[in-house]
C-alpha cells in the first residue's frame, strides 16, 4: 500500500553542527536521508516507519573527496557520479569506481550517496564488497565527538549496524597503499545494468612469485549482510595457486557463505557463482 505523503515531514537544516543537534536531542524521532534513493523506493511502497526526516542533502561538510599522500577520504554525502568521475579513484581503486558504475541508472548515481549505500546496510548493495577488499574505515560523528572503525566491523546483523542513534557517518578512508595489487570485481545480476546483484565478489590480492602474501575479499548477497570472508581469506593467504590450493578454497567459500532463497535466485546458486567467482580470479593469477 502507498504511503500517504501527508503522514511524513521533512526538515532540511543548513549546518551538519545544527543536524547533529537535532539528533543530539531527538535521536529516535529523526530518520536522516540524503539522496533519497533508497529511501523513496520504501515511501512509496508503504515500507517507510520514521514519519520525521532530517535531510543531508546539500550539506558541503559530507560532500567531499579529500586525497592525501597515504589515503584517500570520502564524504559520506559523494554520490556516485562524483566517485566515478574522480581522477585518483578511477587510477588507483579501480574496483570502487566500477561498483559507483553499477548502481542504478545515471539519475540513482547523480543522488546515491556512498554513506547512504553504506547505511542502508543492504545485503545486496553495489559498493561494500570493494570497501570491504579495500579494508576502509568509517568515521562516525554525533555531537559527542567522532570515531572511528574498519568498516569490516560495521555490520552486525541483517540491516544491523554500529551506528547510535545519534550519529552519522561522516567519511570513509581508504589507503593508498595497493600498489601493485591484483584487483578483482565481479556483479552477477539478471540484466547488465540496473539491476539488484544475485552475488557480487571483489578481491584485491599481492602475489609474489605465484604465492599469495595477501588476499581481501568482500561479497554481498551471500551472507546477511555485506561481509569480509576471512576464513577463504585464510585459507588462502600463503598458498601458491595450484589445483589443490584452488579446490581447498572452493570449499572453504562455501562453508564461509550462508545465502538465502529469494525471488532472485537460490541459495545454492548463490553459493556455486561465489565460488565460480573466486575460482576465476585465483586462475587469472597464474
Amino acid at each position: 500500500m502507498r504511503s500517504n505523503i501527508a503522514h511524513y515531514d521533512l526538515i532540511a537544516p543548513n549546518s551538519l553542527d545544527a543536524v547533529l543537534q537535532i539528533l543530539a536531542d531527538s535521536p529516535d524521532h529523526y530518520t536522516p536521508i540524503a539522496g533519497g534513493t533508497e529511501l523513496m523506493v520504501a515511501l512509496g511502497a508503504g515500507r517507510l516507519q520514521g514519519k520525521k526526516l532530517i535531510s543531508l542533502w546539500n550539506l558541503e561538510e559530507l560532500r567531499f573527496i579529500e586525497v592525501t599522500p597515504d589515503a584517500i577520504i570520502i564524504g559520506a554525502g559523494t554520490t556516485f557520479t562524483d566517485i566515478r568521475q574522480h581522477r585518483v579513484i578511477a587510477a588507483e581503486f579501480s574496483i570502487l569506481a566500477q561498483a559507483a558504475s553499477w548502481t542504478g541508472s545515471i539519475a540513482n548515481q547523480n543522488r546515491g550517496t556512498l554513506g547512504g549505500n553504506i547505511v542502508n546496510a543492504s545485503p545486496a548493495a553495489d559498493s561494500p564488497p570493494a570497501l570491504l577488499a579495500y579494508d576502509a574505515e568509517l568515521t562516525l560523528i554525533s555531537t559527542r565527538g567522532p570515531r572511528t572503525l574498519p568498516y569490516r566491523d560495521f555490520h552486525l546483523a541483517y540491516k544491523e549496524t554500529a551506528l547510535e542513534p545519534d550519529e552519522l557517518l561522516h567519511s570513509i578512508t581508504i589507503s593508498r597503499n595497493y600498489k601493485g595489487y591484483k584487483t578483482y570485481i565481479r556483479k552477477v545480476g539478471t540484466r547488465n545494468a540496473q539491476a539488484i546483484s544475485k552475488v557480487a565478489i571483489a578481491v584485491l590480492a599481492r602475489v609474489n612469485k605465484g604465492r599469495i602474501e595477501d588476499i581481501r575479499i568482500g561479497a554481498a548477497s551471500v551472507r546477511e549482510y555485506p561481509a569480509r570472508l576471512t576464513a577463504t581469506e585464510k585459507s588462502l593467504t600463503g598458498k601458491t595457486i595450484t589445483p589443490e590450493s584452488i579446490a581447498a578454497a572452493r570449499a572453504t567459500i562455501l562453508t564461509e557463505v550462508r545465502p538465502i532463497d529469494d525471488i532472485r535466485s537460490t541459495a545454492k546458486y548463490r553459493a556455486a557463482v561465489a565460488a565460480n567467482l573466486l575460482e576465476e580470479f585465483l586462475l587469472s593469477l597464474g
